[in-house]
């Protein structure tokens, strides 16, 4: 501990003194939890398609809000797309990358507003979950515009933008076979 003390500065001499963890360490943990994240707990390390990856994570975790009021599911992804904007931000500039691969929680929260409001059924999320990689890659306008805003925002806007396309194609192919 004395040697840990004598080499910190400043603030952190006190934190240490006082048997606290100091910043750096507080760091690493808000860092885990940033990337964990970011990366859609880890679905962001598939070598192979992390975005189907993350869309699939993102698939899942829908479940249990499916069953929630319209209202709350639209809180969810808002909630959701608010605290994942400044963690991808925070992974894209570790990577050094505008938009990395790795950084998957935008797929999340685009096929969270493909299956808002709808029945979750197989066939919805079969659906629905095809129609969201398909908005994903095609971009339509203005999603591809929307990957230009900076950092996180671009990050995630674009694919946000995706899953409401996704989600109206969705509701026109439920109306043409509707779910069981």
């Amino acid at each position: 501990m004395k040697t840990r003390l004598a080499a910190a500065s400043g603030d952190d001499r006190a934190v240490l003194a006082a048997g606290l963890s100091p910043p750096a360490t507080r760091g690493g943990i808000v860092s885990f939890l940033t990337t964990a994240l970011a990366t859609g707990f880890g679905a962001g390390y598939s070598p192979i398609a992390p975005g189907t990856a993350g869309s699939a994570v993102g698939l899942a975790l829908f479940w249990p809000l499916a069953g929630l009021p319209p209202l709350e599911q639209v809180l969810a992804v808002t909630v959701l797309f608010l605290v994942a904007v400044p963690a991808a931000t925070l992974v894209a500039r570790r990577s050094g990358r505008k938009d990395p691969g790795l950084v998957v929680i935008d797929e999340v929260v685009g096929v969270w507003a493909t299956l808002a409001f709808l029945p979750f059924t197989w066939t919805t999320a079969v659906f629905g979950f095809l129609l969201f990689r398909l908005m994903d890659i095609v971009k339509p306008y203005p999603a591809r515009d929307l990957e230009r805003l900076p950092d996180g925002w671009g990050i995630m806007a674009d694919d946000l933008m995706a899953g409401v396309y996704a989600n109206l194609l969705l509701r026109v192919v439920l109306l043409a076979w509707p779910a069981p």
